[in-house]
């Protein structure tokens, strides 16, 4: 059955409807399993939700890590994540007041529905969260070529973010890569300057851990005791480009964004253990309004590497597609 298109009026401004969060005519099924596999083009994703899950596909799964459960693609079998916990994960809700870490973790605790769309979708439904009140599906589609589109509406259902503004945080804990470390362009000399490749190295976990773009000058309130240093320990280095990659047994990782969802690049060397980086983004939502839905769009391309310029290249038409120049 075609999908009608539909909008949601927001004073005045038109805003598409994506997922089954806003969209009463999105068919799906929900699976006995907690997860589902989708392969298409060279990549195989399993999309899991928060339950734990033990068995020949998901092996020792841990209860909390939803997302994509496992990544493989067939010039590497091996999975790309940590093989008990996943990546594209939904780890925090925060709006940098110092509550305790349950809290700011309540994606992983808040029940989720797995819902099947298609043969190559499958979304993540969360309902108000308990403590934080938001709403949110997560749709996960994997494009002909094998790249994940990951489309998040979210909708805050109660006016509980203290400092006027939503902190969302997606993690991915790479396993046992050959560099802990991720790459971008930026860091121009002047005004006029060309972006380079900028190595970012984060000495620990928590330190000069995140990056930003180069017009991001958005200042978020928080306590001097917040609980998680990921979020709020800036690095040196301004991107150019929201997009960047790392690189595992041969393989890129690249993360794309949309420039207007003004994401911020972060990354822990041990966020998946010791010689586990988590290569990982979030997603603030200034001035919130009850009621309101917001939304973000990213592409995740795993692909083989063999340098910057060629994961430069091969990225290229979905670096378009999310609107870079």
């Amino acid at each position: 059955m075609r999908l009608l298109f539909c909008t949601t009026f927001f004073l005045g401004i038109a805003l598409a409807q994506v997922t089954s969060l806003t969209r009463s005519d999105v068919k799906f099924q929900v699976p006995k399993k907690p997860y589902h596999v989708v392969q298409r083009g060279d990549v195989t994703m399993v999309v899991v939700n928060n339950e734990a899950v033990d068995d020949e596909v998901l092996q020792g799964h841990r209860a909390g890590y939803s997302g994509v459960g496992r990544l493989t693609h067939r010039r590497r079998p091996e999975g790309l994540f940590v093989p008990n916990v996943s990546g594209l994960n939904f780890e925090f809700i925060h709006d940098g007041t110092a509550h305790k870490t349950d809290l700011l973790f309540e994606p992983r605790r808040a029940p989720m529905e797995l819902r099947v769309i298609d043969p190559f979708t499958v979304e993540l439904y969360q309902a108000a969260t308990p403590f934080w009140g938001l709403e949110s599906t997560q749709r996960y589609h994997l494009l002909e070529d094998g790249t994940i589109e990951l489309t998040v509406e979210c909708i805050p259902r109660r006016s509980s973010f203290r400092n006027g503004y939503i902190g969302l945080f997606w993690a991915s804990y790479i396993h046992q890569p050959e560099s802990l470390d991720i790459h971008f362009l930026g860091d121009p000399e002047g005004p006029q300057g060309k972006p380079r490749w900028v190595r970012g190295i984060t000495p620990e976990h928590g330190v000069r851990a995140t990056h930003l773009a180069l017009d991001d000058h958005r200042e978020f309130p928080h306590d001097a005791d917040f609980p998680v240093k990921l979020m709020f320990g800036m690095s040196d280095h301004r991107f150019t480009e929201p997009w960047y990659y790392g690189v595992s047994h041969g393989m890129a990782f690249v993360q794309i964004f949309r420039p207007q969802d003004q994401v911020r690049l972060t990354q822990s060397p041990t966020g998946g253990g010791r010689g586990n980086p988590a290569w990982d983004f979030q997603y603030l939502i200034s001035g919130y309004e009850v009621g309101r839905l917001y939304r973000f769009v990213m592409r995740a391309c795993y692909i083989p590497f063999v340098s910057s310029e060629q994961v430069a290249a091969d990225t290229l038409p979905h670096r378009r597609a999310m609107g870079h120049r």
